[in-house]
């Protein structure tokens, strides 16, 4: 058994099936934190593995020292193996980049299974949930380059808002030297919205997925009472279709975070007739601004289609102003608004419709925090999607 001193000085392994060995995992030192979360060496598919034990509370990580390395930026990404506990929860790893804790990468997986599977992670499958300058996507040639990863933990980040205790074993973590990519756009052949138009007009089940944030998060204060999905239910039930919302969003979060989250709505829903997009307010406020959120629209758009094999159609709000910062959010409606027509998606334009309200009724879409909606904002939102599914998009 190899010391981690000695495998961090010599050069990497190639593992078994021809991958070169980041770690065997079978001797891998560990930082636990002071609760929450512990690490031990277990039985591994090839020696030893690490098992990782989250308690049912909070966020937390467990930290490893594993940095990337030159030839981390000759591969394709990296896979490893994981052994769950039959749950239905995720596993997530986070990785740090070049020191900079305001550039991380994070990945979710699935640990269902109690047997060894391989799961392989193309480099831009790793998601910056956070918008500083410096957080651009991976990749050797145009990005950011993979040997300055660094600082590899396992656990999960405050966003995630779902905590139950879970705990799943890792081994023989390697490089990929090629990993085949979906590249295809799924671009629509018609209309945007051309398919969940078709049913609506067939009188058929409609399944949505209302991806967002506090504006969309039917557990915010705000729209415990009424909210936009709600209403939207209501007027596809009222012409007698049979609708499904599947609602993931999260209050506070931004669009990227909920990139890293996508696989949880998948697993319920791995094949819906739409998918909502409504962020901006807390991009916003983290730093984002009108070219990065052009580039994390457009990548959205790619990875729902991609992720759902073009069976979904998509559906982009532009941000929302807030009463208080009705035109400063402005350029995040424009970059909406490209990346929609550049990905040829559907577009439902709530920035203008909030802007097009007479001065004097303004008010009245919003809660005491002049920010969050009240029942005539949610009634905006829920008209502009049943407005784009009723035309398909256009």
């Amino acid at each position: 058994m190899k010391t981690l001193a000695l495998l961090l000085a010599a050069p990497l392994l190639l593992a078994q099936d021809g991958g070169t060995l980041i770690h065997s995992m079978d001797d891998l030192k560990l930082r636990d934190p002071e609760k929450g979360a512990h690490s031990e060496i277990v039985d591994g598919k090839i020696g030893k593995a690490v098992k990782f034990t989250f308690e049912a509370e909070k966020g937390y990580f467990v930290a490893t020292p594993l940095r990337g390395k030159p030839e981390w930026d000759q591969a394709a990404g990296f896979s490893f193996w994981v052994k769950g506990d039959g749950s239905k929860s995720f596993g997530g790893l986070e990785f740090v980049w070049n020191d900079d804790y305001a550039v991380r990468y994070d990945y979710m997986f699935p640990i269902d299974s109690t047997e060894w599977k391989k799961v392989v992670v193309a480099w831009r499958d790793l998601i910056p949930p956070m918008p500083p300058p410096a957080a651009k996507w991976l990749d050797p040639k145009t990005g950011n380059a993979p040997s300055k990863l660094s600082s590899l933990w396992f656990g999960k980040w405050w966003y995630w808002r779902e905590y139950p205790a879970c705990s799943f074993s890792i081994d023989e973590m390697r490089l990929e030297p090629r990993i085949e990519l979906d590249t295809n756009l799924y671009l629509p052949a018609g209309a945007p919205l051309a398919r969940v138009q078709a049913k609506l007009k067939a009188g058929k089940p409609i399944r949505i997925v209302t991806m967002g944030d506090s504006l969309t998060d039917t557990h915010h204060w705000a729209n415990r009472t009424v909210n936009w999905p709600g209403l939207l239910t209501k007027k596809l039930q009222d012409r007698k279709i049979d609708v499904q919302i599947v609602n993931p969003a999260i209050g506070g979060t931004e669009l990227r975070q909920n990139l890293v989250l996508m696989p949880r709505w998948l697993a319920e829903a791995p094949e819906p007739d739409l998918v909502t997009v409504c962020f901006g307010g807390n991009d916003w406020n983290s730093g984002m601004r009108g070219p990065m959120f052009q580039e994390t629209v457009r990548e959205t758009i790619d990875r729902i289609r991609r992720a759902t094999k073009g069976r979904a159609d998509v559906l982009i709000l532009t941000t929302v102003p807030s009463l208080e910062m009705w035109k400063t959010r402005d350029e995040l409606g424009e970059a909406a608004r490209a990346a929609a027509k550049e990905r040829q998606s559907g577009l439902a334009d709530a920035e203008k419709a909030f802007h097009d309200v007479p001065e004097a009724q303004r008010e009245k879409l919003y809660c005491r925090d002049k920010v969050h909606l009240d029942p005539p904002g949610h009634e905006i939102l829920a008209s502009l999607v049943m407005a784009a599914i009723e035309n398909g998009g256009k």
